[in-house]
């Protein structure tokens, strides 16, 4: 407890946010973790379509038949390829997916639904490159109203071999 009296630490339900890259898989041993130490919460895994890409895809759908209902089994093969395995059982494990600004979108997900916690992968780009065109992961550290884990994939170099070998 805090002097406010309020208790930190003890999450309901905790957001992973992934893009499918190397460093989102290493997070998610991260988002396993914590919903495995707080008993009794929601693991939530949230994917973002930019929505570039989905304009892109919109213009195919009426041409080649339903290409939403193809994206969404691609992806649900991947979530189930990848992630999936590797929720113990006792996790309850929801996936979500949105199209727009990633970083909107995971805001917003995570005022709407109650989210306690936040996990992302960080990319290791360059100074100039999120000055210019801002990062995801950096826009929602900024403005989340509930704290934030960024994993960045530098500290998976930081482990020793046998614990760096990730199940994802």
């Amino acid at each position: 407890m805090n002097e406010s009296g309020m208790r930190h630490g003890h999450y309901r339900k905790i957001l992973f946010c992934t893009d499918f890259s190397a460093n989102a898989d290493f997070a998610f041993d991260f988002a396993v973790d914590a919903a495995i130490r707080n008993a009794g919460c929601t693991l939530c895994l949230l994917h973002v379509i930019p929505a570039p890409d989905a304009q892109f895809w919109k213009g195919y759908i009426y041409e080649v038949g339903d290409m939403d209902a193809k994206a969404r089994a691609d992806i649900d093969q991947t979530i189930n390829a990848r992630y999936r395995p590797h929720v113990p059982e006792g996790v309850t494990f929801e996936v979500e997916m949105r199209i727009g600004d990633a970083a909107r979108m995971i805001l917003d997900f995570a005022e709407q639904q109650g989210v306690d916690l936040i996990i992302l992968g960080r990319q290791g780009r360059g100074a100039i490159t999120q000055w210019l065109l801002g990062n995801v992961t950096g826009k929602v550290a900024r403005k989340a109203t509930c704290p934030v884990l960024v994993v960045p994939m530098a500290f998976k170099e930081k482990q020793p071999a046998a614990a760096a070998e990730s199940p994802v």
